[in-house]
Parts: structure tokens; C-alpha cells; sequence
């Protein structure tokens, strides 16, 4: 429950405001401005009720105090009539309202009510704020690889900076945290992001999405409508995919940088707009541009400071830390409590190419996370795919790297997918040989060549 703390030298006041309030709200009393501040500092209430004259401090000094030692405390001031212009100075020193007495019941109720929800707003916008930061901080770009520290060094020497970005990188690399890690530890944080996929919106709506649209523009305009430039006014806008945008829509971005001001579409007034620019692509765009697919002067805009973000079989070492991360998350929110993975399903993971880059890591470790019963995360739970994939490039490496010859390689994953497969069948070896796409006169032959004994495989 919201607490009140009434501070009036009057006994009547007090009482009289205590029978008022204390249906909806915790009701805590002071005499003088010495008993204020002790049950300030005891309760922290939310809002004070505190009267312009008291016996042992000037109202006006017990409210600079309080504000001084806790801002967010909404302050309102009782006075009598006599008064009010003393409480209109207290307001331009923090007080938040005033009523005067003798109280309007109706009225007293609304602006306690009010002062209430607006403690609740800042303190909701607050927490928001502190999410945001939590979200997009550098601690949640995990990596301690090369590639890594140089785009955190690389994120800190542009986020203050009115530079266009583009972020190049395969999907599922992360593209668009990193563009919000550039606005969010930038001066632009209070101001807004705006993100929007443009390979998502089909190319007759993609220009009107961005610039909007004055009434009238066309058939279904009935309305006019602010575009994602407007939106992002004071902020960042992110274009995501920025190779899939046709040439007429690449050409008004382009006037857009050059001249920092559009018009919408069917207008003819000219808006201007302070937006920073911030592009991502899993696109080669010199290729495009070769192919006549993208504008060359406007990847030349665009590009003024390139970010490249290495796929994840590039930085494995970063592997186990984004496991780590995302046990964390997902145990959060699916009330779990794993505790890591074995060392034999971690050497698996990091094994992997991962196509899909963290995005397909993260989704992995969400299933896995959501179905596993035990407290550490075990081969045998991870997809078929990733265990034989991941054993697959074991060898590889190895061979490359001299530690066993080809012929030597070739038998041990013979060996491994007809045991996988002999465990998937619970040992009925004609069910193996239909898995692997082989007869089983020719299964039992590999069985006998590679040392394979029937009573060796357990069932899965």
C-alpha cells in the first residue's frame, strides 16, 4: 500500500486528513518538521503532505530539505488561504501542488490520487529506463573474442558520433543489438529507436512506411500519416536489410542524407528531421552494385563507419560464455534451474559450424532449457543433427591438422553413424540399415569389417 505522511502541527488537521486518506493509503503522522524527517527517513513515503507553517522550521526550509534528500518524494503543500501565494513559491522550489484549508474533500482525494499516480509514472519509467540500459549495455554483447573487443572499442568511439553505420554480418549475428547498443550508449538514448525490417514490407508500402504519406496520396490513404523518419526524430532509425530496398526508394534515403530533409509521399512541403542513420545487410552490396541492384553512391553514405560481425564459427571461444548467457536467461524465464552443460555436449557445441550464428544457438539452448529435466544439459539432448555435424568436423580438423590419416578418419565415422543409427533402431539392425539408406546385408558386412558387435550397442 502507498504511504502518506501528513505533517501539520494542528491535531485536528492531522487526524481529520488520517480519516480522509486511510481507506486507500497508509496513513503516517508528524508534528513538526523534526518528526518529518524522522519518519522520512524510517518509511520513505511516497507522498508528504506538509503544512507552510510549522512551530520549529519554516515549511518552505523542511521542503528544500526533503527534496534535497530524496527528489522523487512528491511534496504537497497545506496552507490557508492567507498562504497561497507562499505555496505558489514553494511549488517553484519542487513542491508538487497545494490545497488550502478548509479542505475540499472531492478535491483532496484527486490530487493525492493524482500525486500517487505520478510517484507510480516516474517510478515505472524509471524501471524502463533501467531495462533499457540493462538490454542494450555492452555487458549484453557477449564475446571475449578479438573480433569482439575490437567492435566494443569500435561501438564506444561512434555512439556519440552523427556518422551513418553499416553493419554487415550473416544472419543471426546479432545486427540489430548492436545497433541498439549504439543508441542506447549514445546521446541520442532519451530520444527514440526505431527499427524496421525492410525485406518485411512489400515494395509498394516500404516508402510510405518510411516517409509517410500525405491524404489523399493514394486509394487506401485516407488520413495523413507520419513516416518512420518522423517517428525517429531526435533518435536513431535502424534500417535492417537495406539491400532489399528498390533503386526509387535507395534514391529519396540518399537526398535524405545529403539534404536532411524529405517530403512525404504525395506532399510537396519539405519536413526536416534530425534522425541518425544506422543500416545492416547480409548482403555483399558491391556485388549488388555491380549488378546494378544497389546505388553506388548511396552505399558510400551508408558506409561511412562499416561494422563486419564475424559469424559465431569464427569466434568459438565466445561459445561457452553465450551458453553461460543464455542458461541465465532462460532459466529466468521458464522458472528452471540449469545449472551448465557436460563437458562432452559443450565440446559438441563448439564444434559445430552453427549456420544460423547465435540466433540458432539461442533458440537451441530455449528448447533444450525448456525440456531438460536434469541439471546439466547432456549429449543426448542436443539434435541429431549438431551431435553428427560436430563429430564430422572433429575429424576434419583432425585429419587437417595430421592427428589421424583419411583412410583412419573415414572408418571412425562409419563407425560412429551406423552406432548412432543401431541405437536409434534399439538394435533391429534391418530398422538401421532403412535410417542410414542402405540394405542390411551390407550393414552386417560394414558391422563385421569395422569390429562392430551387436552386444555393444545399448539402446537409446
Amino acid at each position: 500500500m502507498r504511504k502518506v505522511l501528513i505533517v501539520d502541527d494542528e491535531l485536528g488537521t492531522r487526524e481529520s486528513l488520517k480519516m480522509i486518506l486511510k481507506k486507500d493509503y497508509e496513513v503516517l503522522l508528524a508534528k513538526d518538521a523534526e518528526e518529518a524527517f524522522i519518519k522520512i527517513k524510517e518509511h520513505s513515503p511516497d507522498v508528504v503532505l506538509l503544512d507552510i507553517l510549522l512551530p520549529d522550521l519554516d515549511g518552505l526550509k523542511v521542503l528544500e530539505r526533503i527534496k534535497q534528500n530524496d527528489p522523487e518524494i512528491i511534496v504537497i503543500m497545506i496552507t490557508a488561504t492567507k498562504t497561497v501565494k507562499t505555496a505558489v513559491e514553494a511549488m517553484k522550489l519542487g513542491a508538487h501542488d497545494y490545497i488550502t484549508k478548509p479542505f475540499d474533500l472531492d478535491e483532496l482525494r484527486l490530487i493525492v490520487s493524482r500525486s500517487i499516480s505520478t510517484k507510480a509514472l516516474k517510478e515505472e519509467n524509471k524501471r524502463l529506463w533501467e531495462e533499457i540500459d540493462k538490454s542494450y549495455s555492452f555487458g549484453n554483447i557477449i564475446g571475449k573474442s578479438k573480433g569482439m573487443k575490437e567492435i566494443y572499442k569500435m561501438i564506444r568511439q561512434i555512439a556519440n558520433s552523427k556518422s551513418t553505420v553499416l553493419i554487415m554480418g550473416e544472419s543471426g549475428t546479432g545486427k540489430e543489438l548492436i545497433s541498439r547498443a549504439i543508441h542506447y550508449n549514445s546521446n541520442r538514448k532519451n530520444f527514440p529507436f526505431i527499427t524496421i525490417n525492410c525485406a518485411a514490407i512489400p515494395e509498394t508500402l516500404i516508402e510510405s512506411e518510411l516517409f509517410g504519406h500525405e491524404k489523399g496520396a493514394f486509394t487506401d490513404a485516407i488520413r495523413t500519416k507520419k513516416g518512420l523518419f518522423e517517428e525517429a526524430d531526435g533518435g536513431t532509425l535502424f534500417l535492417d536489410e537495406i539491400g532489399e530496398l528498390s533503386l526509387t526508394t535507395q534514391a529519396k534515403i540518399l537526398r535524405f542524407l545529403e539534404e536532411k530533409e524529405f517530403n512525404r509521399v504525395g506532399g510537396s512541403k519539405m519536413i526536416k528531421v534530425d534522425v541518425r542513420l544506422i543500416t545492416a545487410t547480409n548482403k555483399d552490396l558491391i556485388q549488388l552494385i555491380k549488378k546494378g541492384g544497389f546505388r553506388e553512391d548511396l552505399y558510400y553514405r551508408i558506409n561511412v563507419v562499416p561494422i563486419i560481425l564475424p559469424p559465431l564459427r569464427e569466434r568459438k571461444e565466445d561459445i561457452p560464455l553465450l551458453v553461460d548467457h543464455f542458461i541465465k536467461k532462460f532459466n529466468e524465464e521458464n522458472h528452471k534451474n540449469v545449472k551448465g552443460v557436460q563437458p562432452e555436449a559443450l565440446e559438441l557445441m563448439i564444434n559445430y559450424e552453427w549456420p544460423g550464428n547465435v540466433r540458432e544457438l539461442e533458440n537451441l539452448m530455449e528448447r533444450v532449457i525448456a525440456l531438460t529435466p536434469n541439471e546439466y544439459i547432456q549429449p543426448k539432448e542436443l539434435p541429431f543433427s549438431l551431435v553428427n555435424v560436430s563429430k564430422s568436423n572433429g575429424l576434419k580438423e583432425s585429419i587437417l591438422s595430421g592427428q589421424i590419416p583419411f583412410l583412419k578418419a573415414e572408418e571412425e565415422f562409419e563407425k560412429e553413424v551406423i552406432l548412432d543409427a543401431l541405437k536409434r533402431s534399439n538394435n533391429v539392425q534391418s530398422h538401421a540399415a532403412a535410417i542410414l539408406g542402405i540394405s542390411r546385408r551390407i550393414l552386417k558386412y560394414k558391422m563385421d569389417k569395422l569390429g562392430i558387435s551387436q552386444n555393444r550397442v545399448k539402446p537409446s
